[in-house]
């Protein structure tokens, strides 16, 4: 993916009071949790291991929706995964698509095809 970027937004808000109503809601109720995408990148408290080592691999931003809008115009839908290409959005991943991903390898698969397309 050398000269591609992904942007992945998630559908949550920054700051420690946010994390800790979304860590609260993770564990009372994980199935009405509304960010398939933080679901697949981390664990209750923490960055999944592997989600860790893949953006060791990949040119990945992280944003909450805030920080995203912050700097970039609001998407319609959250979570969503923007590829980038010289700084243009070539696709747009959106939350169905990301709710079909179960895991990281998943996640890594999608990226595989991408990378392939745009070759």
């Amino acid at each position: 993916m050398s000269d591609l970027a992904l942007q992945f937004i998630y559908n949550a808000h920054s700051g420690k009071v946010n994390a800790l109503f979304d860590i609260a809601h993770k564990l009372i109720s994980p199935g009405t949790y509304s960010c398939d995408l933080c679901q697949i990148t981390h664990e209750t408290f923490s960055e999944n291991a592997e989600f860790s080592a893949l953006k060791a691999q990949h040119p990945i931003e992280l944003f909450h929706i805030d920080e995203y809008e912050a700097h970039y115009p609001a998407e319609e839908h959250y979570p969503v995964i923007i590829v980038r290409k010289h700084g243009d959005i070539i696709q747009r991943i959106d939350r169905q698509r990301i709710g079909q991903l179960r895991s990281v390898g998943d996640l890594k698969s999608l990226l595989a095809d991408i990378e392939a397309a745009q070759a």
